[in-house]
């Protein structure tokens, strides 16, 4: 054995070594690559890891504050959806490359799996919640559901929050215009032209 080999510390067997490090690997894969933290000091396999930092921040979602604490680490659409309880934010890709996770801050369409929940500390946040007036529907909820734009639904929240920014952008001007700028949002079902129709049919009811 060579210098640079390492052996396992006194009183560690060689089960609970391959345990420990079978452990670690499955916690690399649940985490998308990025290393978990390091096991407790008493070196027990599973122990409990002590939390991290915390942040206590505010989430004013869908006009209303909310007090909650985070890790650095936390994305905004887990804060909505595990903290908050706001379900409707869909959890698609994990990339930013579906749009099923779009919601809107100041206005603005966000993929909020690609962005920190203390990056939004104090800012405006629509979910899909949020939009409806009352019992009253969006202009944009009711097209999608007069023109059938949507199949299994899942999409759907972050084509209508995408679609309400690319209306209010001025960007559903013509058919060509509204599929170039609503090209993030990818339905699986193929549901593209009845989603044209409802953004091109709500911005004429919206004057835009």
């Amino acid at each position: 054995m060579s210098e640079h080999e390492q052996v396992p510390a006194a009183g560690h067997s060689r089960r609970g070594v391959l345990k420990a490090g079978g452990i670690a690997a499955t916690e690399l894969v649940a985490t998308g690559g990025v290393a978990a933290p390091a096991l407790a000091a008493t070196g027990e396999a599973g122990a409990p890891v002590p939390p991290g930092p915390t942040a206590e921040i505010t989430l004013r979602v869908n006009g209303e504050a909310r007090q909650v604490i985070v890790e650095p680490r936390v994305t905004l659409l887990d804060a909505v959806r595990e903290r908050l309880g706001l379900t409707g934010t869909k959890k698609g890709c994990d990339r930013g490359e579906c749009g099923a996770c779009t919601v809107l801050v100041e206005g603005r369409r966000v993929s909020s799996c690609l962005t920190l929940a203390v990056m939004e500390d104090g800012r405006e946040i629509t979910t899909i919640e949020g939009l409806a007036d009352g019992n009253e529907l969006h202009p944009v909820q009711a097209a999608f559901i007069r023109w059938d734009a949507f199949q299994c639904g899942f999409c759907t929240p972050g084509q209508i929050l995408s679609a309400v920014a690319c209306i209010d952008e001025g960007h559903a001007r013509s058919d060509d215009e509204i599929r170039e700028y609503m090209s993030g949002n990818l339905c699986r079902c193929g549901c593209y032209p009845n989603i044209v129709d409802a953004v091109r049919d709500a911005a004429r009811k919206v004057g835009r």
